[in-house]
């Protein structure tokens, strides 16, 4: 990268952290703090949830999506949308009047209405454990960028100057600081796909001539994946909607019911089919840049040499005159960002708000009055697990996992049930998030090379009703 670059890329960066600094002024409270004083319009609500949802894991992991198996990885995110549209008609309009009239904060919160507060205190450790894990995947991602556009830093160092610059920003700012840097930072990355990247990119790889003799052609058909990854994807990511803290969060920031419901369909316009082709097709092209030796002169004589989720930042780079690289590589930097700051905020406002007040000790309680040094706590542990962790979009699917597979279940029993069993979803909870754990843990061969997750939420339904039956004579007699 040139001199122009850098100084792009750094007052970037110098620009977020202000934008963090400007709202510890002005958060008040917790309310400020994690819900933004629920006064957050659509058209910031909605970029928010996408650049969140979609950010850096994403757009990385779907770089290399389109490198291994061209454009049908785009349908990693129809699911995105698919989740957001239902989670809009079905959800929204329940959670968001129960949020409002008991001035929620947090999603375990919500399950602490629906059953007792046992339940909101083991979602909370399964959330937290789940956006501790989110957030290792965004750091991960911007050190794998980072390291493409600095090839002569490593990739351990690039992880501790962008956790570093992640946890400072997200701890001081607060909810506010993030949805509006995340508005900003999903412009600046449409925007640049749109008219720097991926003109630049074809036209270095020499157009869609070059693109039909270099390529298989499986790799432009959208019939190039099989039924069961999109049914994984789809049982991994679509539940997300349903249990998501850092999509909570937004819900009960809106101002009110109408514009989080038209947040969300913004949302899943905006995943698919807008990033998810950009994507899939910028992954595609240094996939053909690859094939032509684009990157022999820094070490990769091949695709097969390549980590291919490295190949994204790898063609940006080498297809970008200078000053455009800097505007580029910043905006995947915004992306991965508006990612990782969110979740690190759902981590947070799990911690604080579902776990430390059930402890009762002179420390726990110092702790509560310590909203920022929690957050930085934190990120560091997040930054110690992307150290040891390789690759993105692995992390980001485990960590939907153990979301998932523990929560979806007692989320839809606390919406349709008519009466609720708090021993029915705790057993669902434990169950179905133990299965899918123990399931990846052992790596053990699934039929049909189904996901472990589809175990897990299954175990997690199977448990919900049996014990559902079982103390249904106390459920009605308000025993439980």
């Amino acid at each position: 990268m040139q001199t122009i670059d850098i100084l792009i890329f750094g007052v970037y960066f110098l620009m977020v952290l202000a934008v963090g600094f400007y709202f510890m002024r002005r958060n008040k409270n917790e309310e400020d703090y994690y819900v933004g004083g629920r006064d957050m319009g659509r058209w910031h609500l909605g970029l928010s949830v996408v650049a969140t949802d979609v950010g850096g894991g994403f757009s990385i992991g779907l770089g290399g999506l389109g490198f291994i198996m061209g454009v049908s990885g785009s349908w990693l995110l129809f699911t995105g949308l698919i989740g957001a549209w239902i989670s809009a008609v079905v959800l929204i309009p329940k959670a968001y009047d129960i949020a409002l009239k008991n001035r929620f904060l947090t999603f375990p919160q919500l399950l602490g209405y629906f059953y007792n507060p046992k339940v909101a205190l083991i979602a909370g450790l399964i959330s937290l454990v789940g956006y501790t894990g989110f957030t290792s995947a965004q750091i991960l991602a911007g050190a794998k960028l980072a390291t493409a556009a600095f090839p002569e830093v490593s990739l351990h160092t690039n992880l501790i100057i962008m956790g570093l610059v992640i946890v400072v920003y997200t701890s001081v700012g607060g909810i506010k600081a993030v949805i509006y840097t995340d508005t900003i930072q999903w412009a600046i990355l449409m925007i640049g796909l749109i008219f720097i990247g991926i003109p630049m990119a074809y036209h270095m790889i020499g157009g869609y001539e070059v693109i039909r003799q270099t390529l298989q052609p499986e790799m432009l058909s959208l019939r190039n994946v099989r039924w069961q990854t999109i049914l994984n994807w789809g049982i991994t990511i679509i539940p997300v909607w349903f249990v998501g803290m850092t999509l909570y969060q937004r819900i009960f920031a809106a101002r009110s019911k109408k514009e989080a419901q038209k947040a969300w369909f913004i949302a899943g316009i905006f995943e698919y089919p807008f990033m998810a082709f950009m994507g899939v097709i910028l992954g595609l092209f240094a996939r053909i840049a690859a094939e032509q030796s684009a990157f022999a002169h820094l070490g990769f004589e091949s695709a097969e040499a390549m980590d291919p989720e490295s190949g994204l930042p790898i063609l940006l780079t080498q297809a970008l005159p200078a000053g455009f690289i800097g505007l580029m590589i910043a905006a995947y930097f915004s992306a991965i960002m508006s990612t990782a700051d969110s979740c690190l905020m759902a981590a947070s406002g799990n911690m604080m708000s579902d776990i430390l007040p059930s402890c009762k000790g002179r420390f726990c309680q110092w702790m509560r009055r310590n909203t920022k040094l929690m957050t930085l706590l934190i990120g560091a542990f997040s930054l110690t697990v992307a150290w040891r962790m390789e690759n993105v979009l692995e992390l980001m699917l485990y960590s939907y996992s153990v979301l998932i597979s523990g929560l979806f279940v007692p989320v839809i029993g606390g919406l349709f049930a008519q009466r609720k069993s708090s021993t029915a979803a705790l057993a669902a909870m434990i169950g179905g998030g133990l299965t899918t754990v123990i399931l990846e843990a052992l790596e053990l061969p699934l039929p049909f090379d189904l996901n472990a997750n589809l175990f897990g939420i299954s175990a997690s339904a199977l448990l919900y009703i049996c014990f559902y039956k079982i103390t249904a004579n106390n459920i009605k007699s308000g025993k439980i």
